[in-house]
């Protein structure tokens, strides 16, 4: 017991000393100052970053809120332009099949209208070569001429001629006699001379169908020397015919550009083409009534070495004609 009792007592001597420690009053009140200062501002110090923090957070919170709010409006307008790009993508592809559709009616259109117009002009050049040959009879040409669409007849003529000249090509250096197309318009040409061989179709043509001998001498002064000689020639004799009724004749040598036309004719190589433009030239010169209007101006443009020329040719017919016209021209001097 008392061994246990002593044991007791060394623990409590050794349990008061860790107890307490040896320490300068001035150092413990400099030490209890400093824990009571810190006692003061480290709440302060701590609260103030703790709130910063969670101020930062909150607005970085915010941000990320209205990043996503952004990101969700992105996501819709995104949606919202891949839909309409699907659907403009839709719409191109119905676009282009529509297009190719109609593309291919369009080929099948032009295909159907080239068969059509090939017929057209086969079909025409047919039938004109027939009515050529019937239209040499006098009584065939009084019963074309009585009809209906006898007008309508001579204006369609006038427009086929024009569309066949102005289809040649601009390098066209000889012309395809076999067509259809040339058949077709030297068959309608052929038709206007045997009807203007009549004196019933020359009054016709000059009283009803003046266009088409306005076409005629634009034609002839648009074609080049030495292309479509042969409808040259049937329309200078359609010309001639017209000529021989005074009423013809003025109209003829009274429209504008006549007289150079002629001179244009002269100069073509072909030589038929020069005759008619011969013959024409003196059914002017032989009606003192319009020589007397052309005078003057068969004087300062009369290609007279043009002529003289003529008159040497080996064609016996033009060389005939052009030596005849030269007398004829003698006239011009005793006008003057």
């Amino acid at each position: 017991m008392r061994r246990r009792a002593g044991l007791v007592g060394d623990a409590q001597k050794a349990e008061t000393k860790e107890e307490f420690v040896k320490v300068r009053r001035r150092d413990l009140e400099r030490l209890t100052t400093e824990v009571m200062q810190l006692r003061d501002f480290l709440p302060k110090i701590v609260n103030g970053d703790i709130l910063g923090t969670f101020q930062k957070l909150d607005a970085i919170e915010s941000n990320m809120e209205k990043k996503e709010e952004e990101i969700d409006h992105l996501k819709m307008d995104c949606e919202h332009f891949r839909a309409r790009l699907e659907t403009a993508q839709a719409d191109c592809m119905r676009e282009k099949k529509e297009k190719l559709d109609l593309r291919q009616q369009l080929n099948e259109a032009k295909q159907q209208l080239l068969q059509q117009a090939e017929y057209c002009t086969e079909m025409g050049a047919a039938v004109c070569t027939l009515l050529w040959g019937v239209s040499s009879s006098e009584e065939a040409v009084k019963t074309i001429l009585g009809g209906s669409k006898a007008v309508k007849f001579f204006t369609i003529t006038a427009q086929t001629m024009e569309s066949f000249v102005k289809s040649l090509s601009e390098d066209m250096k000889q012309q395809d006699l076999d067509s259809d197309e040339n058949q077709f318009v030297l068959a309608l040409a052929g038709i206007v001379t045997n009807v203007a061989a009549l004196a019933c179709g020359r009054e016709f043509l000059v009283s009803s169908s003046r266009e088409l001998l306005d076409t005629m001498m634009h034609l002839l002064g648009d074609m080049k020397p030495g292309l479509c000689t042969k409808f040259k020639v049937l329309m200078l004799m359609s010309l001639y015919n017209v000529s021989i009724n005074l009423k013809g004749l003025k109209y003829i040598s009274e429209s504008p550009g006549f007289i150079p036309l002629l001179w244009w004719l002269l100069n073509d190589p072909d030589t038929e083409v020069c005759l008619h433009a011969l013959r024409l030239l003196q059914s002017v010169i032989l009606e003192p009534e319009v020589l007397a209007k052309s005078a003057s101006e068969m004087r300062d443009t009369l290609p007279f070495q043009r002529i003289i020329a003529l008159s040497k040719s080996r064609n016996a017919d033009l060389q005939a004609l052009a030596k005849e016209l030269l007398e004829d021209l003698k006239i011009l001097e005793y006008e003057a």
